[in-house]
Order: structure tokens, then C-alpha cells, then sequence
């Protein structure tokens, strides 16, 4: 027999064995508009680009909150005993104000008094706005005691504070009926919007 001293060369598959499965392609990236992973979009030259839909969802734009530069004023609500608090302080402090610095002036106690029932009927809740008009006259009586003349003692004191009160009737009403037409009007809207939502 015959001998050969070299093998053939085997370039083909072994039988009986599997074919390889193809090796992954490494280092390519996606063509230009192509979503990468996660749902960035890469565009011409490898920049990363948010594809639509696809990405992050964006952040909500902030709003500007009440009292912030360019913003609303502040509008506090009060309660029933926060109202009542309110004015009467207020009213007190600007008595003593008004007998420091402008010799307890009765119409310049008038004057203040009334933004003070203004205020006191806006900054109301809506359940406790009817509780404004009738707080305002106790409070102008209460700060008219710096205010009013009067001889030494109680009853001194006393006497002077009815007699502020007869000469500064017309401040009163003026400041009562302005809280009581704001208190209504705010009345009135209040039922109408709860007739809407009803």
C-alpha cells in the first residue's frame, strides 16, 4: 500500500459538530437617528441626542409661589378669634401711636381706623366673615382708651371713653359700614360659589 506523508487540509465543518454561532459585532454604533439604549438618540458623529418619546419625561416647570418677587400680596384667613385678636391689637397699638406722636389726635385715630376694618373684613375666613362687623366698634372702643381725655382714676377714664365715643361717632359708622359692605359682598359670593359646586 501506498503511504502519503501529508494530511489533506480540512477547512470545513467536523461533522457531527454544530456550527458556531456568529461573534457579536463590538464598537459599532448606531447610524445617524438610530435610538441607542435607553432611549437616547445618537446623532451624525456619536452625539447623544433625547430621543422623543423615548427618554425621560421632562420636569415640571415649577409655579411661582404667593409673595415672591413680581408675585401677589400674601391674603391670610383669620378665624373668628384670629379676626377679633387682629383688630383689637391693632386698634390698641394705634391708639398708643397716635398719643406718642400726634398728641392723641381724635381724627387721626378716625383715619387709621379705617384700613383696620377694611383688613378685618378681607383677611376673614369665609365660614367667619360675619364676625367682622361686630368686632370693629369693640375694637375702636378699646383703642380709644389711650386716646381719650380723662380725669384721674377709673371713673375719670371712663367718662372720657364715652365721651370719645359720642364725639367720634361718625368714625365708627364709617368704619363699621365699610367692614359690613365688604363682609356682604363677600357673603354673597361665597353662596354663590357653593351653589355652583352643589
Amino acid at each position: 500500500m501506498e503511504q502519503y506523508g501529508s494530511r489533506p487540509p480540512n477547512d470545513g465543518p467536523r461533522r457531527g459538530t454544530p456550527p458556531s454561532a456568529p461573534l457579536p459585532a463590538q464598537g459599532r454604533r448606531p447610524a445617524g437617528g438610530e435610538h441607542g439604549p435607553g432611549g437616547v438618540r445618537r446623532g451624525p458623529g456619536g452625539v447623544r441626542r433625547p430621543a422623543p418619546g423615548g427618554g425621560p419625561a421632562a420636569r415640571p416647570v415649577r409655579e411661582a409661589r404667593p409673595g415672591a418677587a413680581g408675585g401677589p400680596l400674601p391674603n391670610p384667613r383669620l378665624t373668628g378669634l384670629g379676626t377679633g385678636l387682629f383688630c383689637l391689637a391693632a386698634m390698641f397699638l394705634l391708639g398708643w401711636l397716635d398719643q406718642l406722636l400726634f398728641g392723641a389726635s381724635p381724627t387721626v385715630y378716625g383715619v387709621l381706623f379705617l384700613p383696620v376694618c377694611a383688613l378685618t373684613a378681607l383677611w376673614a375666613r369665609d365660614g367667619d366673615v360675619l364676625t367682622a362687623p361686630v368686632v370693629v366698634p369693640i375694637a375702636f372702643a378699646v383703642g380709644l382708651l389711650p386716646v381719650a381725655e380723662g380725669g384721674g382714676g377709673l371713673l375719670g377714664h371712663l367718662m372720657g371713653l364715652v365721651t370719645g365715643l359720642a364725639t367720634q361717632a361718625g368714625w365708627l359708622y364709617a368704619g363699621t359700614l365699610a367692614a359690613g359692605v365688604i363682609v356682604l359682598v363677600r357673603r354673597v359670593r361665597w353662596v354663590r360659589r357653593r351653589r355652583r359646586r352643589s
